[in-house]
């Protein structure tokens, strides 16, 4: 407690002021079946000769764990800001794959004598094709090669129906949004759990449109 009670006080159980000191401790509500986020128990004060233990929260350090990842959107590879794109062709999408940009990526967090250790990995990606389009890959997607032809990609693609010539700057904006799942254990065994973190990385695209010469 800060300021300590005065010397006399029951709160010293008997004891005085300088034999260690006096404590409040505070507890969530544990009530089954019900969200007690931000619901704490009513105070204990207690008297102690040295300090009590301050419990270590796992999820924190899986928090703390996570921040020490260098987590990044999704590296495009496909489609790329320079190429050459015409509607009702076939677009094969796929990302580079590293520690940052796709996982696995892999960090530890220590306090009070825990250690826990998180792995974050990319779980899908969200592509918004920006044309009313939205295209969900569980996967980094397909590298194309020409022995494909004009074929979709098996695991994750476009076909654009309109030129981008109306949009502003005559592209569209392509953002791919990586979900991250990063599971956490503390080391030596016992809690184990989950977090999500969510990246992005955007690109400006223009879709053209093939004219036939006759």
């Amino acid at each position: 407690m800060n300021p300590q009670p005065p010397a006399g006080s029951s709160a010293w159980e008997g004891h005085k002021p300088g034999d260690g000191a006096i404590y409040t401790r505070i507890c969530p509500l544990a009530m089954a079946g019900a969200n007690t986020a931000g619901l704490m128990g009513p105070p204990v004060t207690f008297w102690s000769a040295v300090p009590p233990a301050t419990a270590v929260d796992p999820v924190q350090l899986a928090q703390q764990a996570l921040d020490k990842m260098t987590l990044l959107g999704p590296d495009i590879a496909s489609p790329a800001a320079t190429g050459k794109y015409v509607i009702g062709m076939p677009m094969w999408m796929w990302v580079h794959e590293s520690p940052t940009t796709y996982g696995p990526n892999t960090a530890s967090a220590t306090a009070g004598g825990v250690t826990v250790t998180a792995v974050a990995k990319v779980s899908r990606i969200d592509w918004t094709m920006g044309d009313s389009s939205t295209v969900t890959c569980n996967g980094p997607g397909t590298v194309y090669t020409t022995s494909y032809g004009k074929q979709e990609s098996p695991t994750c693609g476009h076909t654009y129906s309109n030129t981008s010539a109306a949009q502003k700057g005559g592209k569209y904006t392509l953002t791919a949004t990586s979900t991250w799942t990063v599971d956490w254990h503390v080391n030596g065994g016992g809690e184990t759990g989950q977090l999500t973190a969510i990246r992005q990385s955007q690109l400006q695209l223009a879709i053209g449109e093939l004219q036939v010469v006759r």
